[in-house]
């Protein structure tokens, strides 16, 4: 599956013995993953070649003359594209020669050694685990270690993940991203500090009926259970007055099977509710409550006259999305747009949404869109459970491929940023990157 990656800003720097380089900030998901030159890419390019030949994406080509403003922006572009391309083989994503490209990239750019640490992994409940880690271990070794600490199975895994949260004080819950499995989890925490980030196990998956196969095993069971009750404490749930009483006896009873299957029934259950945001729809400047689940982006939206107004996106009419870096604040925060394509009574149009979360929405869209394709390879039976629109259909199949396809990064804006006032691209050759 196609990562989130992104280059958002080149930087010109000098050597010691006066060579100009650039070095390119390589993004995951909008946030800092690490430095790279032209150089090393290019020489990591070379070792996935030669482990995986023609899987591998071309590379964007090497300048033997001094490169233009344009040829710079160009390559910045191409750089992107191939860190997009290259992870959609999973043998290559999984191999020791990406990984520990990507565990270098983080430790040199961070400067953070390889030694002995400790690392809180947070429950849903507010109580943590306590892990005695290495930072350089990846978020995959970190949440196999949570899960042996926890008991839950090795089999079971697979339906969790990591994530960066914020529990604010106002009782919000913010998850700010999903951890990808490569990712150094203690280096990234390190890089996010003024975020006041935590790092929290939750379920991944979009598709509530899949909690039936958890129900059996005691552990995954209390994973469910916990993250049920803060979703109704922290407001992500919407229960009517009635389930909450039965809600509040099956939970003062401790009854966790059974409270899972009535909280099945509330409403927003087993969607991801994103911070309020700004949407231009129905028109521009309205705020907006985002609930992203149930194949739908479902969107609460207050409108200028202070009415609300409830609008449901279902993804089997969504052709394709985008993820864009727009003019950073005056404070040089970048700000992120998610604009989709929707099909309206027929008609084709743009929803923008302006959230810090565009990602994660972006991530759970790819995650229902993978789950409905499953679905639909396990045959009949479980096909007949699929909206109608998605059933054996040419036209809905390549409205999925696109959205898979195309649901990723274009940008508005590329910041270079020079260190001294007479350095510019022209004066640049292949030779010092």
């Amino acid at each position: 599956m196609k990562l989130h990656f992104s280059i958002t800003a080149a930087e010109e720097l000098r050597e010691k013995r006066g060579g100009r380089y650039v070095l390119y900030s390589v993004c995951l998901e909008g946030f800092l993953l690490g430095k790279a030159r032209y150089s090393q890419l290019r020489r990591w390019d070379a070792q996935l070649r030669q482990l995986f030949g023609s899987a591998v994406p071309s590379f964007p080509p090497k300048f033997y003359l001094s490169m233009t403003k344009s040829m710079a922006h160009e390559r910045r572009s191409q750089l992107e594209q191939y860190l997009q391309n290259v992870t959609l083989d999973s043998n290559i994503t999984n191999s020791d020669a990406f990984i520990g490209f990507f565990r270098k990239l983080q430790q040199d750019t961070f400067k953070i050694q390889t030694q002995r640490a400790f690392l809180d992994v947070y429950l849903a409940d507010g109580s943590n685990i306590r892990l005695d880690i290495q930072t350089s271990d990846t978020a995959e070794r970190i949440l196999e270690v949570t899960s042996c600490e926890m008991g839950l199975p090795r089999e079971l895994i697979k339906y969790f993940s990591l994530f960066f949260f914020q529990d604010h004080d106002d009782r919000a819950l913010s998850v700010v991203k999903k951890v990808a499995d490569f990712e150094l989890p203690y280096v990234s925490l390190q890089s996010m500090k003024e975020l006041h980030c935590k790092l929290g196990i939750r379920k991944w998956y979009m598709d509530p009926s899949l909690d039936r196969l958890l129900m059996d095993c005691r552990a995954s069971l209390n994973l469910l259970y916990m993250q049920a009750i803060q979703e109704v404490k922290k407001n992500w749930l919407t229960p009517t007055e009635g389930q909450m009483q039965e809600l509040e006896l099956l939970q003062k009873n401790a009854n966790k099977s059974k409270l899972l299957e009535l909280i099945r029934e509330t409403r927003f259950y087993g969607y991801v509710r994103l911070d309020p945001c700004i949407c231009d729809y129905p028109e521009e400047g309205c705020s907006a409550d985002i609930y992203v689940g149930n194949n739908e982006i479902n969107c609460c939206i207050k409108l200028p006259t202070n009415q609300t107004k409830e609008v449901s996106f279902k993804i089997n009419r969504l052709k394709s999305w985008q993820v864009t870096f727009l003019a950073g604040t005056e404070e040089g925060e970048d700000t992120l747009e998610f604009r989709f394509e929707y099909n309206d009574s027929g008609t084709w149009q743009w929803i923008i949404l302006y959230t810090k979360q565009a990602f994660l929405l972006s991530s759970c869209l790819k995650k229902m869109i993978s789950e409905h394709m499953m679905k639909a390879d396990k045959g009949p039976e479980v096909e007949s459970k699929m909206p109608e629109s998605m059933k054996n259909s040419e036209k809905s199949s390549i409205q999925q491929k696109q959205a898979f396809h195309l649901g990723f990064i274009s940008r508005k804006r590329f910041l270079v940023r020079p260190n001294e006032d007479d350095s510019v691209f022209e004066k640049i050759r292949e030779e010092d990157l």
